[in-house]
């Protein structure tokens, strides 16, 4: 399945490209905050969970930490209303721009009844020798891979 995932909160941007990966998410009682809503730093927990989902789709087998040698090296979340404990969430992730070091991906979850964005949240992912510690080109295979799951030039 492959949508823009639309949406008609007028402060929820389109999307540039397609998402073309989506995982359902749980929401634990351990989740919510003191008011009802899920907490914020949960969010960000739902989009690691579909990370890995999402380069374990793509490379097509289970991963081990030398399968991506990157590190986050950036995350930033703009949330657009809240999440709630029977809320069904699911979190939506593509890439949206690479470099010989980096990729970016744009992650959205959103309430899969009624498709309302919850948030948008990027992150930028920098290739790394875990022999040397420093950042190393992103792997050409994994550049390959992303290109053709996402069926567009990444």
């Amino acid at each position: 399945m492959t949508t823009y995932l639309p949406s008609d909160n007028p402060r929820v941007p389109e999307a540039r490209h397609p998402f073309r990966h989506c995982i359902d998410v749980q929401t634990r009682f351990t989740d919510i905050d003191l008011i009802g809503h899920v907490n914020n730093n949960v969010y960000l927990s739902f989009m690691d969970l579909a990370k890995i989902d999402y380069f374990t789709t793509v490379l097509q087998r289970k991963l081990t930490p030398r399968d991506l040698c990157m590190v986050v090296a950036h995350i930033d979340c703009d949330y657009f209303e809240p999440a709630y404990f029977d809320n069904h969430l699911q979190v939506w992730t593509t890439i949206i721009h690479h470099g010989e070091r980096s990729i970016t991906l744009q992650q959205r979850i959103v309430d899969a009844d009624t498709m309302q964005t919850k948030c948008i949240g990027t992150t930028v992912m920098v290739g790394f020798d875990p022999v040397t510690t420093r950042s190393a080109p992103i792997d050409t295979e994994l550049i390959a891979r992303l290109t053709d799951y996402e069926k567009r030039p990444i």
